[in-house]
């Protein structure tokens, strides 16, 4: 196990030097190195395909010990001042844009498709998610307008918990009933009230103890705590982890840096969670490239085409109807927001932690994983042109 993953990380270190060199986006070069690594017969690293491509082992990495880090850091160096001044768009996007894409790809693969009802729910609600980590580097190695990079982040903190509980209530909805949807925006509410309660609870009451420690070591173990706690305790009662997590870094992140820490933790808790966040998503991104070497697309490549236009043209839609109750963000800013709504590890780990036993798990396995490839590979790479057509400074 130990050796496994050095090998893997390894790998993912080299590859994002790589993509430094060649001032590329480190993610799409990951996922590409893993591909060909997946596709490649090398014997002497048979064993570690084997072990990554094993759906739990993949969901359980991603899930239980990724994803948690990745939000903590995003959420803990966003300022509040920043989102606040933003609140408008990113709530919109965050709440109204992400429900109706759900809808749109939905409706539209059911139709259009022809996908069972639910397989279509729960694809819908795999693909309204967005992944900014791709995205995000692109802008920052442009140096584009900050208040972009912070509408795009914050949409995507928000907009996880969201898609999160979208794909729960899919996963037992089998027809739509006025009391089945009923239902489901009961448990919509509770599931998101929920966690935004565990994440101040944690984030609360963490900031105080920080107020109370002068020891960075200390305080950043305590960060772990908090993130990881908040995270399985929400799940453990049926709550948004994914929202507990966003809410309790913000806090700390605000509250408790203003009260709790000095320069000096202030310094090396950021450059702790730096470190940690680009472990994980350089291994998660060369995961996701090994575990596509092993889907099979023989025989759907029809309906995984109609699948990618739907959901780039359902992004497209729901952002710029979203937008149309803010008239302070540009149309080039919105065009921008919709081809760079790319897809990420949250949609695999989703798809991958339902049931083989699902009648139609394997085909929805094929949509998800071409729409990230797709995503990463043709939207995050080219958005740098369409940066440059739009005339965007």
């Amino acid at each position: 196990m130990l050796h496994i993953c050095i090998i893997l990380f390894a790998i993912a270190v080299g590859v994002a030097f790589i993509a430094e060199k060649v001032k590329q986006p480190y993610p799409t070069l990951l996922v590409i190195a893993g591909l060909v690594l997946g596709l490649l017969p090398i014997e002497s690293l048979e064993e570690v395909k084997g072990f990554i491509t094993n759906d739990k082992v993949f969901k359980d990495t991603i899930i239980l010990l990724f994803l948690s880090a990745l939000l903590g850091d995003a959420s803990l160096k966003l300022p509040f001042h920043e989102l606040k001044e933003n609140k408008k768009p990113i709530l919109l996007l965050a709440f109204i844009g992400t429900f109706l894409t759900f809808l749109l790809v939905s409706a539209l693969t059911y139709f259009v498709l022809d996908l069972p009802l639910q397989h279509a729910l729960i694809f819908g609600a795999l693909m309204s998610a967005t992944d900014p980590v791709s995205v995000l580097s692109i802008f920052k190695s442009m140096g584009l307008n900050k208040r972009l990079s912070v509408i795009v982040e914050g949409e995507s903190l928000a907009n996880d918990g969201v898609a999160v509980v979208l794909y729960k209530i899919a996963l037992v909805t089998t027809v739509v009933t006025l009391s089945g949807v009923s239902h489901g925006a009961l448990e919509f509410l509770k599931v998101v009230a929920g966690g935004l309660i565990v994440g101040v609870v944690f984030g609360f009451l963490s900031s105080r103890l920080t107020s109370k420690i002068d020891h960075h070591l200390i305080e950043i173990g305590l960060s772990i705590v908090v993130f990881y706690g908040a995270y399985v305790t929400a799940e453990h009662y049926h709550l948004s982890g994914v929202i507990a997590v966003v809410v309790a870094g913000l806090i700390l992140g605000n509250y408790g840096k203003k009260i709790g820490m000095s320069e000096n933790t202030l310094d090396k808790i950021d450059s702790f969670w730096e470190s940690i966040a680009f472990i994980a998503n350089a291994v998660i991104f060369l995961m996701i490239g090994l575990e596509i070497s092993r889907i099979g697309f023989e025989g759907k490549w029809g309906v995984i085409a109609g699948s990618i236009i739907i959901v780039v043209l359902s992004r497209f839609v729901a952002v710029f109807i979203s937008l149309l109750f803010d008239k302070t963000v540009p149309n080039s800013w919105k065009t921008i927001m919709s081809w760079g709504g790319l897809k990420g590890s949250l949609s695999i780990a989703l798809i991958l932690s339902i049931s083989p036993d699902f009648a139609g798990r394997d085909l929805l396995l094929s949509l998800t994983f071409s729409n990230v490839m797709f995503s990463l590979l043709v939207q995050g790479t080219t958005i740098p042109l369409l940066v440059k057509w739009l005339k965007i400074k």
